[in-house]
């Protein structure tokens, strides 16, 4: 996935700056910056959630500008989404919540939705029980992974993750992350995560890529991170919350 000279910006405000990002088959890069930097605007526009003044966007190859919208939907069949408060309907149980992908794209019986929804569920480490659970029963840690199991819900190649680890304790957000890199491992996906959690970066994630006024001022392994110049990934990496800065 190739993001090239992307501008995006609200009213007088330029949040992405002609922004440059490679993103490489089969890994896992954890994108950061400081808060209000852009990096859920920048999942939001490459996802077309968000319109863009300037710049291109390309998916497995494809120009998301220039493509049919059949082949704009095959391309979105490849891409899961996880937001960082869940965003479960929560009108819907759990199992329908991972079903409503697959109606709107899968033309499948019931009870092969069924099927595939508990599928899912057992892949993300949730009990059987919770499927017919609401969103309102589950825990922030089940919350998580009910949003997970709907985002592999059309099998994707790449998915995107927000804030992941967000609100979990370090033991949750620990587990978290090893299901992330196990899942990653078994299905040979790419991963674009959004964090601002340290630990998830030296666990999980291949590279880095860091936004700074607009743009990505260093992409690299964690060791090119931490061998840095930039004050503020020094501050980042190095600070009081920190791995090196820890007791």
């Amino acid at each position: 996935m190739g993001v090239h000279d992307l501008v995006v910006g609200f009213g007088d405000t330029v949040i992405l700056d002609h922004l440059d990002l490679d993103v490489y088959r089969g890994e896992i890069l954890g994108v950061i910056g400081a808060s209000g930097s852009g990096k859920s605007v920048l999942t939001r526009a490459i996802l077309g959630l968000l319109p863009k003044r300037a710049g291109q966007i390309e998916i497995f190859g494809e120009d998301v500008d220039t493509i049919s919208p059949d082949a704009k939907r095959l391309l979105e069949h490849k891409c899961g989404v996880m937001f960082q408060n869940g965003a479960l309907f929560s009108a819907l149980t759990v199992k329908d919540n991972i079903k409503f992908p697959m109606r709107e794209h899968l033309h499948l019986s019931d009870g092969l939705l069924d099927e595939m929804a508990m599928l899912k569920i057992e892949m993300v480490g949730l009990p059987a029980d919770a499927a017919d659970k609401s969103p309102s029963e589950l825990s922030g840690g089940m919350t998580k992974r009910a949003a997970l199991a709907r985002a592999l819900a059309l099998d994707p190649q790449i998915i995107f993750l927000d804030e992941p680890t967000s609100g979990l304790d370090p033991i949750g957000a620990a587990e978290f992350d090893v299901l992330i890199g196990s899942l990653h491992n078994t299905l040979d996906m790419t991963v674009f995560m959004v964090t601002h959690d340290v630990d998830s970066l030296h666990q999980i994630c291949d590279r880095v890529a860091a936004i700074g006024d607009g743009r990505v001022i260093a992409a690299g392994t964690i060791a090119a991170m931490l061998a840095s110049n930039n004050p503020w990934l020094h501050a980042y990496f190095n600070g009081v919350r920190g791995r090196s800065g820890a007791a």
